[in-house]
């Protein structure tokens, strides 16, 4: 039987807002007013920002990049990041 203090540790994450800035001239994770401000080089096509986000998010938060999913907003600047733990 699995303990249940070991099915909390598999369900732990967190929820945060980010605004993208694609384009960027200097790749920075910046806290304006409560949200994640991500600037990227990349440009917001075919996906290449979104997947320059996560390996950020992944560096910022020191964990893997498949802890990191975009659960709200992956078409548009202003996202939903959830970050397993």
């Amino acid at each position: 039987m699995i303990s249940p203090y070991r099915l909390l540790i598999h369900q732990m994450t967190m929820k945060i807002k980010i605004r993208v800035v694609p384009r960027a001239k200097k790749e920075k994770i910046v806290e304006e007013n409560g949200v994640l401000k991500v600037y990227v080089n990349d440009p917001a096509l075919e996906g290449k920002a979104n997947k320059r986000v996560v390996e950020m998010l992944a560096e910022f938060y020191k964990t893997k990049k498949y802890n990191i999913a975009i659960v709200h907003g992956a078409l548009q600047r202003d996202k939903v990041i959830e970050v397993g733990i």
